[in-house]
């Protein structure tokens, strides 16, 4: 079923958000460290990044439909922002939404919209599990992985030739350009996956992401060790489009272990979590 982007982003705006919290001084100083350095954007190139972004998620909504669970979908705002707050990219404002597919996967669209299947939520056991995943998506999103890879931005320059113009461009060269970058961004979804630097970077972001909103951020360690042992159709995506689990969950205890962090000393909030899945069928 087709949906139209207006529709769809109407869709993504459904998904209750919850106020972002204020950030300490500590906070405001993790952004600091964090951050990859001065990078050369303009609040158009914003605005074209969240245009396109929002282009993906219509795709991705098309393509499976959301999961009709208020209560859920509230609760993964919750999560979602509370890693947010500590994102480095305090210009974008994010959505979260559950996809209603019962394939292993988590999306970052461009400019801020975060989808988790529900079939990846079903194989979850605690909160910070979902952090975790959270912290990744948005680790592509805070890299500009996307938006590097395609040269999204508003100038004449870009690949495509300003995406302003093309959004609302009335001639059939321009909407077929735009339409073959979002349809590039599919395929980097779908088909190729990220650059392998893109991955390490956003799993390396996902411990720091995930330790500074309070998350245990082993929670991700655990899940790849489950779905890891998953084979099949449900998975068949994951495991085409992202590096191997093992080396991944590798490269996530180095990261905790030279960042000095000590998880038991973190949240993974199993029982709110085992309350807030109940309705989910």
């Amino acid at each position: 079923m087709r949906i139209t982007s207006v529709l769809a982003f109407l869709l993504v705006l459904m998904a209750i958000s919850v106020p972002d919290a204020v950030m300490s001084a500590d906070d405001q100083a993790w952004r600091q460290r964090v951050s990859t350095g001065p990078v050369e954007m303009t609040s158009d190139d914003v605005t074209e990044e969240i245009r396109f972004g929002r282009e993906v998620a219509a795709r991705l909504i098309g393509r499976y439909g959301l999961y009709n669970n208020d209560p859920l979908t509230k609760y993964v705002n919750l999560v979602g922002n509370s890693i947010a707050t500590n994102s480095n990219r305090p210009e974008l404002k994010y959505y979260f939404a559950v996809l209603n597919t019962s394939e292993i996967n988590a999306y970052a669209a461009p400019g801020g919209y975060i989808f988790i299947t529900k079939g990846a939520i079903d194989k979850m056991q605690d909160e910070s599990e979902m952090a975790g995943v959270v912290a990744h998506e948005m680790g592509h999103i805070n890299g500009k992985h996307v938006v590097k890879e395609l040269d999204i931005k508003a100038t004449e320059g870009s690949a495509v030739s300003g995406l302003a113009r093309l959004i609302g461009g009335g001639t059939e060269s321009a909407r077929l350009a735009f339409s073959k970058a979002v349809d590039q961004a599919m395929d980097t979804l779908f088909k190729t996956g990220y650059k392998r630097e893109d991955e390490i970077q956003a799993d390396k972001g996902s411990v720091m992401l995930c330790a500074v909103a309070g998350y245990d951020p082993a929670g991700l360690i655990r899940y790849f060790e489950r779905i890891n042992a998953v084979k099949g159709k449900s998975t068949e995506v994951l495991d085409k489009t992202h590096p191997a689990y093992d080396a991944r969950i590798i490269l996530l205890k180095d990261t905790i272990k030279e960042a000095a962090i000590d998880p038991a000393a973190l949240k993974t909030n199993k029982d709110r979590f085992a309350e807030a899945i109940k309705t989910v069928k």
